[in-house]
């Protein structure tokens, strides 16, 4: 029994979701549904020649059955459709009394239940065979779209909200909300429009985690967590939202404990301003592309989510009225939530603002215009916390946000890499779960992480990927990278982790019996000689000139013969240290010789993750063979040298003969 009853619970836990067929209730739904003896008269088809004002038991034979009863009730008869009763009112009588199923339904002959509401089976205070929870089943409604809603009977809470403003409340609102409920409100503007939320009343049950009651914030339609912007619970109440579209969800949910007064909210389309607390986001002016209107007052305030960190503000179009001083109509900033921080800027004409970067973790927009002349306004993006970072380090981790949790919807983060001048920067893919390709072109048009060379996104596109694949690292060819992660609205996932090295950039070359490593001081300017050393401490590098310069014989230095690929080649350790403190770092550079056709390489062997740096590939490229014109010089002559040995050894041997030869003759 006690096996019976934990599948019951878990069933109970599962709600039967789907489309009601005329056959009944579908595969899924059914086997839950006949595990329930008390339930087994809604396991197949509801009759339409059920008795409607008696207690007979009923099932789809018309036998009685477990502890509880089921009846139906009229609410008013059909008009047409051959069925009997239309708009049917189920009731489920049980140890714990009568529950209602809510609903617009029609129960025709053939035994299916029709209908276009929503259909909920509350089983709260039913005899043991069904679990305690209010088990919602979902029918269809236009377009696809569907509501939930669990919630006693004669309690209204949820729906759709189309219209250009409003207001709602939790159930019962200013009296205590109802215990075991679950209600999800639809807001819905016009195309084009946002919608603001705000909250004149909230007070829930308090837990730390708001395990218990809580009020959930959708920035869209769906219940991705990537859409979420937040949970809240307690007396304090959520801030004020402006939503990223046109659609916004709010979800209200109570246990079976501890009911509290609720909350009350208000919306509005078309919103001016609001509460910007996402990780990233875009801001316009009113009515953007076309003319602001006049007498408009905006505010954004930027900041307060969990993220924390200065914010940067990309304006990317601007065109307000001008005039001296900025006087009539202006964008103004100021560092901080309201109007008495320290002001970062006001503009106005069609000059685009700089980038600006906030000091603190909030940021104030406030656009004004007065009576007469508009613009087209302006267009910016703004990023914070983890969702934009500039690393100098030369070598680094970043994540995207909330990693290893789904990351949110709606971003566009930005993560920018910059090095000394000469470097190279290379990327390693240490894990990477995005939405997937596109079905129809193959692409990644959804969610997505992009790296282009340089400092902008106008730079050469290095790679653009998306879906969950093992990626090969990437090195940029200049001393800048930037990565870019788009997100969309919906189907989010686990993210992405990366570790970047940057790549010392120097010349290697050696002839047979000698290498030749220099490297630019001004790329490891911040190091001591004898911190960059080949093989051991004792053959450190020379400064000569601008380079730091390792000139040793294959014999000394920790070389050592090796066969690879049938070849001879002379194999040693580049050594660079850039540790600081007790904390040590020191990357490793394979360099190799085949002293037969005089050819070096180097290949970085270990730096920010020695695992996936074992999969580095050969750095000797068009930028080692770019070099300077010295450096070109320099190598001449060290490969020319073996020449004039050479050279020096047959005019030996020829001068050798000639005396060999003329002491015959005499």
């Amino acid at each position: 029994m006690e096996e019976h009853d934990r599948q019951l619970q878990k069933d109970a836990r599962a709600p039967v979701r789907g489309d009601l067929p005329a056959g009944g209730w579908g595969a899924r739904g059914q086997a839950a549904w006949q595990r329930w003896p008390c339930c087994a008269g809604f396991s197949g088809m509801l009759p339409a020649e059920q008795e409607t004002d008696g207690d007979a038991a009923s099932s789809p034979a018309g036998q009685a059955h477990g502890r509880g009863r089921a009846l139906l009730q009229p609410r008013r008869r059909a008009a047409r459709g051959g069925g009997r009763r239309r708009g049917i009112r189920g009731g489920m009588k049980g140890d714990g009394g009568t529950r209602v199923l809510q609903g617009e339904g029609v129960a025709e002959p053939s035994g299916a239940l029709r209908g276009t509401g929503v259909l909920v089976v509350p089983v709260v205070g039913w005899s043991r065979c069904c679990a305690p929870r209010l088990h919602p089943i979902r029918l269809p409604l236009e377009r696809g779209h569907h509501i939930h809603r669990c919630v006693p009977p004669g309690i209204k809470c949820g729906g759709v909200l189309s219209a250009p403003y409003g207001n709602f409340s939790s159930p019962n609102f200013p009296g205590r909300y109802p215990y075991e409920t679950e209600c999800t409100w639809l807001i819905v503007v016009a195309e084009g429009s946002s919608v603001l939320l705000s909250f004149s009343h909230f007070e829930l049950e308090y837990h730390a985690a708001c395990a218990y009651d809580y009020l959930q914030v959708y920035n869209g339609a769906a219940r991705d967590q990537g859409n979420l912007l937040g949970t809240f619970c307690g007396r304090s109440p959520p801030p004020p939202f402006s939503s990223a579209w046109h659609v916004m969800a709010v979800v209200f949910r109570s246990d079976r404990h501890v009911a509290k007064r609720g909350f009350a909210a208000a919306y509005r389309k078309d919103a001016c301003g609001g509460q910007l607390t996402g990780l990233s986001g875009e801001i316009t002016s009113p009515r953007y592309p076309e003319s602001y209107p006049n007498n408009a007052e905006c505010r954004w305030s930027i900041g307060g989510g969990s993220g924390g960190g200065p914010l940067t503000l990309v304006f990317t179009d601007f065109q307000v009225e001008g005039g001296q001083g900025c006087g009539f109509d202006y964008v103004a900033l100021f560092d901080g939530p309201t109007t008495a921080a320290p002001r970062l800027g006001r503009y106005c004409g069609s000059t685009r603002p700089p980038r600006i970067v906030s000091s603190t973790p909030h940021l104030l927009i406030l656009f004004k215009s007065d009576f007469n002349i508009g613009g087209r306004g302006f267009k910016a993006h703004f990023y914070s916390g983890e969702c934009q970072e500039v690393f100098t380090a030369v070598k680094g981790n970043l994540s995207s946000p909330r990693y290893p949790n789904f990351y949110p919807n709606n971003l566009k983060c930005q993560w920018s890499i910059q090095l000394p001048p000469g470097y190279r920067i290379k990327v390693f893919f240490l894990d990477m779960e995005l939405e997937g390709r596109s079905s129809l072109t193959g692409g990644c048009d959804y969610d997505h992480l992009a790296a282009f060379d340089g400092g902008t996104e106008n730079g050469s596109l290095l790679g653009r990927w998306c879906g969950r694949e093992s990626l090969a690292p990437v090195t940029s060819r200049s001393n800048q990278l930037l990565l870019v992660l788009h997100t969309d609205r919906n189907t989010a996932k686990r993210g992405f982790s990366i570790a970047y090295v940057g790549v010392v950039p120097m010349n290697v070359s050696c002839t047979r019996t000698d290498f030749h490593i220099q490297i630019p001081v001004q790329s490891l300017a911040q190091l001591e000689r004898n911190r960059i050393y080949l093989g051991t401490p004792s053959c450190a590098a020379q400064v000569v000139g601008r380079n730091f310069r390792i000139h040793t014989r294959f014999d000394t230095c920790g070389t050592e013969s090796q066969k690879r690929n049938n070849t001879s080649v002379i194999v040693s350790t580049l050594y660079i240290d850039f540790s600081a403190g007790d904390q040590e770092d020191i990357h490793q550079y394979e360099v190799q010789c085949e002293p037969k056709r005089k050819e070096a390489s180097v290949t970085l062997i270990a730096g920010p993750h020695p695992s996936r740096l074992s999969q580095a590939e050969n750095l000797v490229d068009a930028q080692q063979q770019e070099g300077g014109a010295t450096d070109a010089r320099e190598i001449k002559s060290q490969d020319t040298s073996d020449i004039v040995f050479i050279s020096v050894c047959i005019l030996a041997g020829l001068l050798m003969v000639i005396a060999v030869v003329g002491l015959v003759l005499l």
